[in-house]
Formats: C-alpha cells, structure tokens, sequence
C-alpha cells in the first residue's frame, strides 16, 4: 500500500547505504527514537544495546549477533536493541577498532615476533591463505598465518570490550531516560 511506485535503482540504494540522503544527524536521531521505542525497561534496552555495541569490539566478524544476542541473553537483556547495537561495528569503523585491538594486544604482551613477515600483507592472509587453510583443514597453517593477528586482537579485544560496554550502557541509558521524560511531559502538558 505505502510502497513506491518506480523502485530505487540499485546505485542509488548502496549510495543511501554508505552516506545517507537524510544526512547523519537527523539518521542517528531516527535510530535513537527507534531504540527508545522498544519495548522493555530502561536497563534492558541499554544492557541490551551495550551488549550489540562491545561484541563489536571483537574480531569474530559475522558472529556478532549470535554472540551479542547470546550475551544479552545472559545479562536478560534487550536482544533486539543488541542487533541494533552491533551496528557500531560497520565497515567505517573495523578497520579502527582492529588497529586498536591489534596494537592493544601487543602493548599488553602479546609474542609480537610471531607476527608476520613483511612480505605477506593482511588482506593476503585473511584471503588468500586463511581461506585455504581452513577448506583444507590445515590447522598448522592457521596457527602460523592467523594466530599472529588474532591472537593480539583477541587480548586486546577484553578491556576494550568492557570499557565499550560501560560507555554505551551509560550513554544509552541517559539518551533513553531523556526521551521518555520529554514525551512523558509533553503527553502531561
């Protein structure tokens, strides 16, 4: 019934997708209705929405929901706002939040002469030699190219994701009390 009569072309739907027609500030005030609009006490949208956004941090890319909507679960948490909370880990912001897990890792005592040679970049062994090496079951070749990037980001990834945790929770939590005050003394008035 509400749907368009001539479908957007398809450039124009990815071109929405990386820099949307609506700008950034009003698409963030839209999300941020949305957030406060689900249904649930305050704590449970914003553990849930903290749970999404600290998963992010990470490197088990394309486990995040799973892994945000399970740890939500556990803190009985929104699950819906942490779907929506996995949205802070994106493709703008992954290759931040890897160089900061990664470097972490390392500052934190990770074996950094395990890591890789300089002849191999990081695409290549994400790509290239992961892809094989896990399609044949090579586990040696996985600990030699893998672990070496990994394994920093996975210590580095723990205080990070607590730290994330704890500034989205509180974040949230006062976005959501706000809007619910204001609506509430707008329907008073």
């Amino acid at each position: 019934m509400f749907q368009r009569k001539k479908k957007k072309p398809v450039s124009k739907v990815i071109l929405n997708f990386i820099w949307p027609s609506i700008g950034w500030k009003r698409l963030l005030r839209f999300w941020m209705i949305r957030i406060s609009r689900l249904p649930g006490s305050v704590y449970s949208i914003s553990a849930g929405f903290a749970c999404g956004a600290a998963i992010s941090f990470t490197p088990f890319v394309g486990l995040h929901f799973i892994l945000g909507a399970l740890l939500a679960w556990c803190i009985r948490s929104n699950i819906v706002a942490s779907a929506i909370g996995t949205a802070i880990g994106n493709p703008w912001t992954f290759p931040f939040i890897w160089t900061w897990t990664h470097n972490l890792g390392l500052w934190m005592g990770f074996d950094a002469e395990r890591i890789v040679s300089n002849d191999d970049s990081i695409s290549e062994i994400f790509f290239d030699k992961a892809y094989e090496a896990i399609l044949n079951f090579d586990f040696i070749l996985i600990g030699e190219t893998i672990w070496p990037i990994i394994g920093p980001m996975l210590l580095g990834c723990l205080p990070t994701v607590i730290f994330v945790w704890f500034l989205f929770y509180f974040l949230i939590r006062a976005l959501i009390t706000y809007y619910r005050q204001s609506i509430t003394e707008n329907n008073i008035h």
